[in-house]
């Protein structure tokens, strides 16, 4: 083990919105977690690997803490309570541009059981007019609890995220690496791509749709160095398959051209995208649909 070098698994927690994904994404340097600003975007529990010379820092994105209406709902806040019981620094995420809120102090209230180290994020900075505002903010933040530390800072504009991991680095255990230099994510590829896709039938939807969306990629195929991939879009009601669809299936066409270029990037190659919309009936309330899709 290097001498001092500190290792461990830390998250972002918050309302939905408050820029936890993005965030991430940011700290990284390259789109692990899909972002959207509908709430409830994150599903699976996603690690990325940040890696410093005298540390390792696992972030783990998990879905937002909700008031769940489904099964599914459910299952996601099992999840995130799961991941917060086992990493050892939390971010608590509050946007710089709103006034701290009831679900702020809700999740300040459940993080207090904790033996976490638990940092507040005010995100977003770029979006506040003055320093003024943002000083304001940071008083606000101070007063809803018991915070190691409050940093402000915007992934937009990359404004204090190195000030971030710098913090977040010196409150990890001493530890020996977890994760090979040249590893980002731990997720399997396949999850990364059935969430790009996800990402991309979510932009523009109405609001009926963000949940009723789920993504299973059916097969991968190898064909004229050209990488086939075949995918399945799950909505719960025929009225959702046609709005997915669009008008002479324009929208569907628009969401996969989005995608691809996406999958693109991740995977650094060519690759030709296959997809269909399916309707599994109220999938988010059934334990086999749900286990089928993978939560």
């Amino acid at each position: 083990m290097k001498a001092n070098y500190r290792a461990g698994f830390a998250c972002f927690v918050g309302r939905p919105n408050a820029g936890k994904s993005t965030l991430t994404n940011a700290i990284i340097g390259q789109k692990i977690a899909i972002t959207s600003d509908k709430p409830q975007t994150t599903r699976h529990v996603i690690r990325g690997v940040l890696h410093r010379p005298d540390s390792q820092i696992v972030l783990v994105d998990t879905p937002g803490l909700h008031r769940p209406r489904t099964l599914l709902g459910e299952r996601l806040n099992d999840l995130v309570r799961s991941t917060w019981s086992e990493v050892d620094v939390i971010g608590l995420c509050i946007p710089a541009d709103e006034p701290v809120g009831r679900g702020d102090r809700f999740i300040t209230g459940e993080l207090a059981e904790l033996k976490a180290t638990v940092l507040a994020v005010v995100t977003k900075t770029d979006l506040v007019p003055n320093k003024k505002k943002l000083a304001e903010q940071l008083l606000a933040v101070q007063e809803l609890g018991d915070f190691a530390e409050i940093v402000p800072v915007s992934a937009v504009a990359g404004d204090q995220v190195g000030v971030l991991t710098d913090v977040m680095a010196k409150y990890m255990p001493p530890s020996p690496q977890l994760y090979p230099d040249d590893i980002l994510t731990d997720e399997p590829e396949r999850v990364l791509i059935g969430e790009l896709i996800r990402e991309s039938a979510l932009e523009g939807v109405r609001d009926e749709l963000p949940h009723s969306i789920a993504v299973l990629v059916e097969e991968m195929v190898e064909e004229d160095s050209v990488l086939r991939i075949y995918a399945d879009l799950y909505v719960e009601r025929p009225t959702q398959k046609g709005i997915m669809i669009g008008a002479k299936g324009a929208r569907l066409k628009e969401v996969g051209s989005r995608a691809r270029v996406e999958i693109e990037k991740l995977l650094g190659r060519r690759i030709y995208l296959d997809l269909h919309i399916r309707v599994a009936k109220e999938w988010q309330r059934d334990p086999k649909q749900l286990r089928r899709l993978g939560f």
